[in-house]
């Protein structure tokens, strides 16, 4: 089947119409179509005014938000995918960087406009990233850097219709992704919250056929309460860089079609995928490129991670920059087959001794061992080490030491990267991402 490149499937109303047919939403307001229709009747009544009107969309229904989503697309307008819950602190965040002439879906704050506003207009699809580190930024899409990225994972799964579960935010890029990639590949599609399908899990609707995405969090709360619920499905899709080998043990356990991927907002999703089979083989990398990307990594044995892509950002709004790389803060190799592993950020490396440690490898080294519920790594200041490797866990029993843990680790990883101080606490926060919150 062959892909159309620009609009062609959105502006072809038959062929639009055939598609999303096959959409199922959780909230259903009324015929999708007919809310595309309204949303761009209000667009248009607005170009009239500003020619690249800014849009905000905070619809909480997913079909209403798509609904608007495609209608701005159609439109080439300014378009900001918002989260609803946002508090005052994002909201000040956003001001500083933009105002909106429109909002689809209601927020709790009041943008203060005044004809000094000097805002940039450009055709484009504004992904929010950032807020885990207190700093939003919104990474500039087009239709086409979402569709390079959809079109590379139907590629790589032999060009078949993608049918896909979406439960994820539709303002994250993880939660847009899976709808772009069904729309392109004329694929089913069902919409429904997280919330949903964990107050239904004696379900049993067989969903074989379907692809869905979750966060590591998400991951464990299935794992720990209904794991073969989770065999339902065709492939389970989870970020690779903050899973934990103690969920891997337990989809190996359970036969689980455990994926994972390694991307960011930045590539508009994915770029790698470790496929199920892989990961059952005992094979702990991020996996192969998709076909729209590439990697280059200039030190051979290991270094900075950069990704080369059709699916690659324009920039951080307001800033348009061409950008022909991303360098990443991922510290990275592949190995002689062709897979890559990620060790961690490289702004998160330890320098210890004169070595470079990264608190990721040492963190994923501890939890193989089973001994740990959970753990992390810092670096503390030290007149001799330069940086002593530190460490906080949270044992599996009260009777499990510290000495029982380094024997477990020596086999495993180098001396040096063995910690040198060790503090039992009662729980380590993660944040719906499921990275560790310092």
């Amino acid at each position: 089947m062959r892909i159309e490149n620009k609009l062609d499937l959105i502006t072809q109303g038959l062929k639009f119409k055939k598609i999303v047919k096959q959409w199922q939403f959780y909230d259903s307001q009324g015929d999708f179509l007919s809310l595309v229709d309204y949303y761009r009747g209000q667009i248009n009544q607005l170009v009239k005014i500003e020619e690249k009107p800014i849009i905000f969309i905070a619809e909480r229904e997913s079909d209403r938000f798509l609904a608007a989503f495609f209608a701005t697309v159609i439109s080439k307008a300014c378009v900001f995918l918002i989260n609803p819950d946002w508090k005052i602190n994002e909201w000040q965040q956003i001001e500083k960087i933009v105002k909106p002439d429109l909002i689809f879906g209601h927020i709790d704050y009041e943008f203060r406009r005044s004809h000094q506003d000097n805002l940039t207009r450009l055709t484009g699809i504004m992904i929010p990233t950032g807020g885990t580190s207190g700093k939003i930024k919104f990474a500039i899409h087009t239709w086409e850097t979402l569709l390079a990225s959809a079109q590379g994972f139907y590629q790589f799964f032999n060009c078949l219709p993608l049918n896909f579960y979406s439960c994820l935010p539709l303002y994250h890029v993880s939660g847009l992704m899976p709808i772009i990639r069904s729309f392109i590949s004329e694929g089913k599609l069902i919409v429904k919250p997280f919330q949903y399908l964990k107050k239904n899990l004696n379900i049993t609707d067989n969903y074989q056929d379907y692809f869905i995405s979750f966060v590591p969090t998400q991951l464990q709360f299935f794992l720990e309460n209904n794991p073969l619920y989770l065999t339902k499905f065709n492939m389970i899709l989870v970020g690779g860089a903050s899973i934990y080998p103690q969920q891997i043990s337990l989809a190996k356990k359970y036969n689980i079609p455990l994926a994972l991927t390694y991307g960011m907002t930045e590539t508009a999703s994915g770029v790698t995928i470790l496929m199920a089979k892989e990961l059952r083989q005992n094979n702990h990398s991020n996996g192969k490129l998709l076909p729209h990307a590439n990697i280059i990594i200039k030190d051979k044995k290991q270094g900075v991670v950069i990704i080369k892509s059709k699916s690659l950002f324009k920039g951080y709004y307001p800033d348009l920059n061409a950008i022909n790389f991303f360098n990443t803060d991922d510290i990275g190799y592949f190995d002689d087959q062709g897979y890559l592993y990620v060790l961690g950020r490289n702004s998160h490396k330890i320098i210890t001794g004169g070595e470079n440690v990264f608190p990721l490898e040492v963190e994923t080294a501890i939890l193989a061992t089973g001994l740990v519920k959970d753990v992390y790594i810092i670096g503390e200041k030290d007149d001799y080490w330069g940086e002593l490797i530190t460490a906080y866990y949270v044992p599996k029993n009260d009777n499990i030491t510290t000495i029982e843990i380094e024997i477990n680790l020596k086999n495993n990883i180098s001396s040096y990267k063995i910690p040198k101080k060790w503090y039992i606490v009662d729980q380590i926060s993660h944040n719906k991402q499921g990275k560790i919150i310092y």
